[in-house]
């Protein structure tokens, strides 16, 4: 892993992309307080920050800490840069760091294939097998029901059976705030939504 007190690449990286307005962290609910008007400027700094960065300085802020993986993930988002899916994948799996995993499934549900509801059924094949472990299996679950009710699939279905793996998982040792699937379906559906607003400016601003 990178760190930036000993990468002046890194350092002005995080500078631009990460930290400029606070960024990394407005990247998270605090999205759907904006105002329409806020939203909207923010989905614009989005699409230009997306545009702006290259496929290599995105492999930079991957290589880093969350902050710089969860923005790396928007920004990858919003520009459909699907050859980033490998890596998300691998990055979702591996779990190393807090906060970056909503942000993948937010990315891959975003892309929308069957490739990536096959990344985020990996991932919950592993982690709801670990009750003891409260990561990203809900925003994971909350992505792969998204792409369901898209393709009108039911890959979430085999985990969300009667006292199936999703409901040992949430009875299981460590205390978790326990919601309805589909509440956390409907909050990447507006996750989603935002990544494809900005992605239209992104578009726009190509052109």
């Amino acid at each position: 892993m990178r760190h930036d007190l000993e990468d002046p690449e890194l350092r002005r990286l995080r500078r631009h992309y990460v930290a400029a307005g606070q960024r990394y962290l407005r990247l998270h609910y605090s999205i759907f307080r904006l105002s329409d008007r806020e939203r909207g400027k923010f989905a614009r700094e989005l699409a230009k920050a997306a545009d702006a960065i290259s496929p290599r300085e995105l492999g930079v802020l991957l290589d880093s800490g969350w902050r710089e993986r969860k923005t790396a993930a928007w920004l990858i988002a919003i520009a459909g840069r699907t050859d980033f899916r490998p890596r998300l994948g691998e990055l979702l799996l591996a779990s190393e760091v807090c906060y970056a995993g909503h942000a993948y499934c937010i990315t891959l549900a975003t892309f929308g294939t069957a490739a990536d509801a096959d990344l985020l059924a990996a991932y919950l094949d592993r982690y709801l097998a670990r009750p003891d472990l409260d990561y990203d299996q809900s925003s994971a679950l909350g992505a792969l029901l998204h792409l369901d009710s898209a393709h009108g699939t039911d890959r979430a279905a085999r985990f969300l059976t009667p006292n199936g793996p999703w409901q040992q998982w949430v009875h299981g040792p460590s205390a978790k705030q326990e919601s309805e699937p589909a509440e956390y379906q409907e909050d990447m559906a507006r996750f989603c939504s935002f990544a494809q607003e900005s992605a239209r400016h992104y578009t726009a601003h190509r052109t």
